[in-house]
């Protein structure tokens, strides 16, 4: 059974970084939800491990940047120029079925998913 394991949560300023990783056991696809208090689970980035082909929904797109490193089989989601509305409990998530593409990006496509990391944008 595959297994994820996701760190790299925290507290950050308005305009910080952090960088969240995800190893798993074997993957097809990674994808990246949170969601925060009250707030429905938002897909927010995928990447495909067969050609690194990659997804971002609108309200992150140029500021998280996802990426894959086959060596140590683990895949990061580099969050740059946070923002207070970024806050909530990230998750990383594989399907063996599942293939990443523009169309967007559903958690209901993905079996397995890891425990969450708080991330915290506040001043």
């Amino acid at each position: 059974q595959v297994q994820l394991v996701e760190s790299g949560g925290g507290l950050v300023q308005p305009g910080g970084s952090l960088r969240l990783s995800c190893a798993p056991s074997e993957y097809g696809a990674i994808g990246w939800f949170r969601q925060a208090p009250g707030k429905e689970r938002e897909g927010v980035s995928c990447i495909n491990n067969s050609d690194g082909s990659t997804y971002y929904a609108d309200s992150v797109k140029g500021r998280f940047t996802i990426s894959k490193d086959n060596a140590k089989k683990t895949v990061y989601l580099q969050m740059d120029r946070l923002k207070p509305e970024d806050t909530a409990v990230y998750y990383c998530a594989t399907d063996p079925m599942y293939y990443c593409s523009d169309g967007g990006l559903s958690g209901a496509d993905f079996g397995t998913w890891g425990q969450g990391t708080q991330v915290t944008v506040s001043s």
